[in-house]
């Protein structure tokens, strides 16, 4: 009887089990969040290609910058850029919520990030309306929109990503166990803003 109520007890367990077993993880860094950087890094050599373009049209072609007959609007851009900051405290503010089991401060925390990040948005396509010149018009009108517009895209998948982590967190997903549904977007979107910074900073600054 007992040999019979083993051979069921182990026929459930491995019938409970689906697929191969767990690979064993020779890194420090979870697969999820080690994924996230690496990915990151070939976003790096992206906008590294569209960097190297800008440099290579204002200082070996020594176009002057920006073109003649247009100019950037600095002070808009400026506060489009306080804004995003703005948004890596909010995400961090959520990050830390859940950790301590603030579900009501992951909530704020995390609304706040996205209507921060869709704002940005908004004034960056409001500028391109009023900016007064377009992609076509010369090279550093092409660089221009193309630095900006391809930040402009990962702002957009960082949003969408927020979204769904929002989502979530209305529903109660995370816990201070499981978070790294929260974390691995907010490491996108740090990088999202860190990116900001030196595209502004080279673009409407230097």
């Amino acid at each position: 009887m007992a040999v019979a109520a083993h051979s069921v007890g182990q026929a459930e367990h491995e019938h409970e089990h689906h697929g191969p077993p767990a690979a064993h993880q020779s890194s420090r860094v979870d697969a999820p969040t080690l994924g996230m950087l690496l990915f990151i890094c070939s976003e790096i050599m992206i906008f590294g290609a569209f960097f190297t373009a800008y440099f290579f049209i204002r200082v070996v072609g020594g176009a002057p910058w920006p073109a003649h007959g247009t100019e950037l609007p600095k002070l808009v851009a400026g506060f489009n850029t306080f804004i995003l900051i703005s948004s890596s405290f909010t995400i961090h503010f959520a990050q830390e919520s859940i950790k301590r089991d603030n579900r009501r401060g992951l909530k704020v925390g995390m609304v706040a990030t996205f209507l921060l990040g869709l704002t940005f948005l908004f004034i960056q396509i409001n500028e391109y309306i009023h900016i007064g010149f377009a992609p076509q018009d010369n090279a550093q009108a092409t660089v221009f929109f193309s630095l900006t517009g391809l930040h402009g895209a990962h702002v957009t998948i960082g949003l969408i990503l927020l979204g769904m982590v929002t989502i979530r967190s209305f529903r109660g997903h995370f816990s201070p166990e499981h978070h790294h549904g929260v974390e691995i977007p907010g490491i996108y979107w740090h990088f999202v803003d860190v990116m900001w910074i030196i595209v502004y900073t080279t673009v409407y600054i230097l």
